[in-house]
């Protein structure tokens, strides 16, 4: 076991080694950064296909008796709203109506749920299922039995075609399938799904065997003018979208209400963690929104930032704001926009400010005003 401030390696540290990444420690695990620089890597994305390591993602099973049944009471989303073959995006949260994680479920039968968690929160997405679970229900944590490999992009399905993958399913549908890799066949889970706004897949093959369905994955890639792609591209695709990541959009002190994650909420559910305080919140109406910002003039705002009513002047003074201007939110994520090509935000803003889509605000960035305007994400057009 990994000392407790030891990084850990995914199955395809080397290959990424030999890709020349540059490394950075995401959730407890040493993460490729970038290759070839996180605007070529998002372009890649945006006009062909790129693929991303993230076997760093958690992978647990719930399985017995009425295994669908028990996390439909659990967890935030409808199973009963989906088929066998189906993935749905749903949260675990808890009683105070905080997120623990956001997480795919992918629904095998009535008896077998596979459930794909963040990487930090694994464990206790795992501890908060086997405290509740009945006898009968076995919650497995198999963080390191899958790798994950995220296809993404406009030339995605062909990717998949060229290794004779199956393409032809809905989103968030799945199907297992098998890679043959010089004669040797890899078996793996294909579902359409993705974190970037494209048009993608992601492919789960087994620990052991992800370097080898990697290689024939990224030598389809490189063939149709894509790249390898890591986590900086990532950042800026999802944030581009305005999709969700734990730890900045949600957590145990920012609700689904509050992140606007409530289509996600199985909201006629007679019981769900968190389901009572999520419910009262959601008839009081929460205390702040998630907005997306876009910046008009130079600047990129950065997370933390304190975000400000327009005030007089045009220098900020801190969170106090400019001549008189008070803090009504900060920023949860930020970057500069490859695609869009201005600076942009996620930022949480209290509902007391009134403030709403299509006013401007400030954003302090280092002690100087940046204008942006206040929009609801996508920033860019979704092609999912």
């Amino acid at each position: 076991m990994a000392e407790a401030n030891e990084l850990l390696d995914g199955p395809l540290t080397e290959q990424h080694r030999e890709l020349g990444a540059t490394f950075a420690a995401f959730g407890g695990w040493n993460m490729p950064v970038s290759y070839s620089g996180t605007v070529p890597e998002h372009n890649a994305v945006r006009g062909a296909v790129g693929v991303f390591d993230v076997s760093h993602l958690g992978k647990a099973l719930v399985r017995g008796p009425g295994a669908a049944a028990f996390c439909n009471a659990t967890l935030t989303n409808d199973l009963g709203k989906i088929a066998p073959g189906k993935a749905q995006y749903t949260m675990c949260c808890d009683a105070s109506g905080g997120v623990v994680d956001d997480l795919i479920a992918y629904l095998v039968s009535d008896d077998e749920v596979f459930l794909v968690p963040n990487a930090a929160n694994t464990a206790a997405v795992v501890a908060a299922l086997r405290a509740v679970a009945p006898e009968g229900i076995e919650i497995t944590d198999q963080h390191r039995d899958y790798g994950v490999l995220a296809v993404q992009g406009p030339r995605s399905t062909e990717v998949l075609e060229g290794l004779g993958l199956p393409t032809e399913m809905e989103y968030m549908a799945y199907a297992d399938a098998a890679v043959d890799v010089d004669g040797t066949s890899y078996p793996v889970r294909v579902c359409r799904t993705g974190y970037t706004g494209e048009h993608g897949y992601e492919v789960l093959p087994k620990w052991d065997d992800t370097p080898a369905v990697f290689g024939a994955i990224l030598r389809e890639v490189t063939a149709r003018d894509g790249l390898p792609a890591g986590l900086g591209a990532r950042d800026t695709l999802r944030t581009e979208m305005g999709y969700a990541l734990h730890g900045h959009e949600l957590g145990l002190d920012i609700t689904p209400n509050q992140a606007r994650t409530g289509w996600a909420v199985g909201w006629d559910k007679p019981e769900f963690f968190g389901r009572d305080a999520l419910v009262a919140e959601k008839e009081q109406g929460p205390a702040r929104r998630l907005y997306g910002l876009r910046a008009t003039g130079r600047g990129i705002p950065r997370e933390g930032c304190a975000v400000l009513k327009p005030g007089a002047g045009s220098e900020a003074s801190g969170p106090s704001g400019t001549d008189g201007g008070e803090q009504i939110g900060v920023c949860t994520s930020g970057t500069f926009s490859p695609t869009a090509q201005v600076g942009i935000a996620l930022a949480l803003i209290d509902t007391a400010s009134g403030v709403k889509k299509g006013d401007e605000v400030v954003v302090d960035v280092r002690g100087r005003a940046l204008p942006c305007e206040v929009v609801l994400p996508p920033f860019v057009e979704s092609h999912v």
